[in-house]
């Protein structure tokens, strides 16, 4: 690892489905995160790292910013308030559609906490390929006034549109430093969370309302083969007996289209065939037991 790099962490923030992981994938160049039109998909932290010979940005993908409802939300926002704390670079990406003046994304707390910061700071004006010019003239002369904001950038991130041009902001103001992870690794996590999370998005592409968001997807078993195919055996946790129904479908047909669905991009991502097991679980209340979160991975060891 050169001394003579830059390096960072970007902590990506913004209101639920303003698009932040399909940035995240944009800015990486291929899908870390996973994506669905509906709000809340993202969880976890996910963690995504570009290196370059002379720099390596670490991206922190985060949750929608929300008023939590219950114990799981309130451990999502934890999750973004530890991330804002680690970022070098802050990134404020902004649904133009959803608010087009910034209202909301800007009264929440963990977005004026960080603007009383001196790190840089970016605003994406994202979706722009939804709104007009008028309305997107008005937004940045209304945010480059601001002198605690460094640059605001029009971008569709589904289009990959001026994207690059993002990328060049922060590369711009990473802090010298040394690298943190060696240039082949682009995660942190392991293999066994993002097949969690390719099943999990297909549980929101798939099924309607709010099941999807009663869900939680564990890795029971994890077996790599030499030869033939590994061997994945997944939990799909609801929180009652008529959700698991709903996810098996008449006949297991809405269960087999999930696991077939599922299998084509775990395969993908894995470049390997894999023999996927998937099996439904009831875990009453999950999403308010501190116990569950803990061992579903929500809770830090210092919690």
């Amino acid at each position: 690892m050169t001394m003579n790099s830059k390096a960072g962490f970007v902590t990506i923030l913004g209101l639920p489905n303003a698009g932040k992981s399909t940035l995240l994938n944009a800015l990486l160049g291929q899908k870390l995160s996973i994506t669905t039109n509906k709000p809340q998909t993202t969880r976890k932290k996910i963690l995504g790292i570009l290196s370059q010979d002379d720099y390596q940005i670490i991206f922190l993908d985060t949750p929608g910013i929300l008023k939590p409802s219950y114990l799981l939300q309130e451990k999502m926002m934890t999750i973004v308030q530890r991330a804002s704390h680690d970022a070098d670079i802050y990134i404020y990406i902004l649904d133009v559609d959803d608010d087009p003046e910034g209202d909301k994304l800007f009264a929440e707390e963990v977005i004026q906490s960080s603007l009383k910061t001196s790190k840089p700071k970016l605003l994406l004006l994202n979706k722009v390929d939804l709104s007009n010019q008028e309305k997107i003239k008005v937004l940045l002369k209304k945010f480059e006034e601001q002198k605690n904001i460094d640059a605001v950038i029009p971008i569709s991130a589904s289009l990959a549109y001026n994207v690059s041009s993002a990328l060049t902001a922060i590369i711009e103001r990473l802090p010298d430093h040394p690298k943190y992870y060696p240039d082949d690794i682009i995660a942190d996590a392991n293999e066994r969370f993002f097949v969690s999370e390719i099943i999990r998005e297909k549980v929101f592409e798939l099924y309607q309302e709010e099941l999807p968001y009663s869900t939680e997807v564990i890795i029971a078993d994890f077996k790599e083969r030499e030869a033939g195919k590994d061997l994945i055996r997944a939990e799909i946790v609801v929180e009652k007996e008529s959700q698991k129904g709903i996810i098996i479908g008449k006949h297991g047909d809405a269960i087999k289209r999930l696991g077939a669905s599922a299998r084509k991009d775990i395969e993908s991502f894995l470049q390997k065939g894999v023999f996927l097991d998937l099996r439904v679980k009831v875990r009453s209340k999950w999403r308010s037991s501190e116990n569950m979160l803990r061992s579903f991975g929500y809770s830090e060891p210092d919690d």
